[in-house]
């Protein structure tokens, strides 16, 4: 038996590196995402089905404050998810596979989601 081997592993005490907390907040957007698309399809239904409701769809994104945060947090999720995506292609690919190729695409990764969620916030506030 290997005795270096951790007897208690504490996560929360281990620094996660960049990358993985890509990739971890890659799979808890994709969760968010899953879940709200039942807000999406709920809008959605509502506002084909009728004029009326499609004027209270958009009245209540437009005058809301729980409703945008929501299509804020939903894009915003779905940004973060999209440019963690492409980044997992490219490693499918074999592009940046090494250790400093990793750390720079998830620092890339980082500025465009953060970007996008700015974009994202400015376009529905």
């Amino acid at each position: 038996m290997n005795s270096k081997r951790p007897v208690n592993l504490d996560l929360s005490t281990i620094q996660f590196p960049l990358p993985a907390l890509t990739s971890i907040a890659h799979r808890i957007t994709g969760v968010i995402l899953f879940i709200g698309l039942i807000f999406a399809f709920w809008a959605l239904d509502t506002s084909l089905s009728s004029p009326a409701g499609f004027a209270a769809v958009s009245d209540t994104l437009a005058h809301n404050f729980l409703a945008k945060l929501i299509a804020w947090g939903l894009l915003s999720a779905l940004a973060i998810h999209f440019v963690a995506g492409i980044k997992h292609l490219l490693m499918d690919m074999d592009i940046g596979v090494t250790l400093e190729g990793g750390v720079k695409k998830a620092q890339i990764t980082v500025v465009v989601s953060v970007v996008l969620i700015i974009l994202a916030g400015v376009w529905v506030w």
